[in-house]
């Protein structure tokens, strides 16, 4: 349950120390819109998918044994001190700004995911909070058949993100837990969902920063990191250990076809990180030199693996085989319950392939964008909810949808 988790401890400090001080501001969750955006919604309806071969998501882009000690949480509960400032501006809502609109919570969510640092689970969830507050249902019932339509359309727009739809799944039931029968009127009930709403993307948002912490034992001077893609849970870890001073280097698979991994090398040389560019087929050839893997997570299912893009399976089997421990960075919206059984088990999402020079018709193209690797394969989870391992994983999923 989020009553658990490590960034529930953190919250529960940081209102006890603010109660003693001052109190803090209330966070607004509408999101910024563009004059471009504005003139959009009256001109024409969003277009879910303008090309639906082609998965949306690329063409966008602690209990148990479970490791968390206070030092961590300190650190964490550093991290997370600074959430106020850097949360994106509050706007005005599209209903209440503009009476003669009405609310589309595509539209919203669109408008939250145009932000570059905004991960697309925490744009739904926001999408859904502003479905709260502009909601006209008179009760419980009313409202909570609103915010079940709302996010049925949102898991609709990518039926293949795992994340946007386990984003979905967990604001459902983390903001639905309250009652109607627990307060005397709908209004009660009403303020008490909006708050659960803006209290979980408020969680959400900052999950990135809690697991950049926690990771940071794990790196230490001189060490070497392989990293797959672009992650940008994966780019905080490493950005905050550059910003402890801690010497380090990195290897960054070119990530083919769409080459995500350019992407991180060149976010790495801003900030002065000692990078290599791998081709993704020599990643055997230079794992000897290399001390762990750090990647991130479409999703994490309930056996504990991850599905992640397209290679990240057999980095982690060559790891495996030469005994290099493999990290992976996940947020906790992004936990799934999705149990694959093997690499096609579950639903594709396909992206374009360039190989530079025609290819005949005849030749088939394997067009899969992701692959699953088994939990055996994987040594830590870092996690806003803590640092797990994958044999964890289930149980915090129980406790995440119980």
């Amino acid at each position: 349950m989020w009553r658990r988790s490590a960034s529930f401890i953190l919250d529960q400090r940081i209102q006890h120390d603010a109660a003693s001080t001052s109190k803090p501001e209330t966070l607004s969750l509408s999101p910024p819109q563009t004059e471009a955006s504005h003139m959009a919604a009256s001109v024409e309806p969003f277009n879910q998918n303008p090309n639906p071969k082609i998965s949306a998501y690329y063409q966008t882009r602690a209990a148990h044994t479970g490791v968390v000690t206070p030092d961590w949480l300190a650190q964490a509960q550093a991290a997370v001190g600074r959430q106020t400032e850097d949360l994106p501006s509050p706007e005005p809502d599209l209903k209440e700004s503009d009476s003669g609109k009405s609310f589309s919570v595509i539209k919203e969510f669109d408008n939250w995911r145009k932000q570059p640092d905004l991960a697309e689970a925490v744009a739904a969830i926001r999408a859904l909070a502003a479905v709260i507050r502009v909601s006209e249902a008179t009760t419980m019932m009313e409202l909570e058949i609103e915010l079940k339509k709302a996010s049925d359309s949102l898991k609709s727009w990518d039926t293949t993100s795992i994340s946007l739809t386990a984003g979905c799944d967990l604001f459902m039931r983390y903001v639905t837990r309250t009652s109607a029968l627990e307060y005397e009127d709908f209004n009660s009930a009403r303020s008490r969902l909006i708050e659960r709403a803006e209290k979980f993307g408020e969680i959400s948002y900052k999950a990135r920063r809690i697991i950049a912490m926690l990771s940071q034992d794990f790196i230490f001077d001189g060490c070497t990191i392989l990293v797959h893609g672009f992650s940008r849970v994966v780019l905080e870890v490493l950005k905050t250990a550059a910003q402890n001073k801690k010497l380090f280097r990195v290897l960054c698979t070119e990530g083919r076809p769409d080459r995500t991994g350019l992407r991180l090398s060149n976010e790495l040389a801003k900030l002065d990180v000692p990078v290599k560019l791998l081709i993704d087929s020599a990643v055997a050839y230079s794992m000897d030199e290399i001390d762990m893997v750090f990647v991130g997570a479409d999703g994490v299912v309930e056996s504990g693996g991850i599905i992640n893009m397209m290679g990240t399976y057999q980095i982690a089997l060559v790891a495996h085989s030469m005994n290099k421990p493999v990290y992976v960075a996940a947020e906790s919206y992004k936990f799934a319950r999705l149990y694959p059984l093997d690499q096609k088990d579950m639903a594709p999402a396909l992206r374009p392939i360039d190989f530079g020079v025609p290819i005949p018709s005849k030749v088939e193209v394997e067009t899969s964008a992701r692959d699953y690797t088994p939990p055996q394969y994987l040594t830590l989870l870092f996690t806003d909810l803590g640092v797990l391992s994958p044999s964890v994983v289930s149980d915090e999923l129980i406790q995440l949808y119980l």
